[in-house]
């Protein structure tokens, strides 16, 4: 299992949700990628990406204005 990080941060929608496909493609199933961005929408728009996608939604948490997402890729 890879952990990664992706810097979302003062990207608007919908290039939060697209540079995370994009991080997920280059992962493995059961990998780990922790998103970090200041756009709000995020806490909703990756979800449910990851909901569509097939992958899983481990932690999401905010504060000082960033929002943070952990998901697991699926297969």
């Amino acid at each position: 299992m890879i952990k990664e990080t992706l810097n979302a941060r003062r990207l608007l929608c919908p290039l939060p949700v697209i540079r995370t496909q994009d991080k997920v493609k280059q992962l493995q199933p059961g990998d780990v990628l922790e998103v970090a961005g200041t756009d709000p929408g995020i806490m909703q728009d990756i979800p449910a990406w990851c909901r569509i996608n097939g992958h899983k939604v481990l932690e999401t948490r905010s504060g000082d204005h960033e929002y943070f997402i952990v998901l697991e890729v699926g297969t």
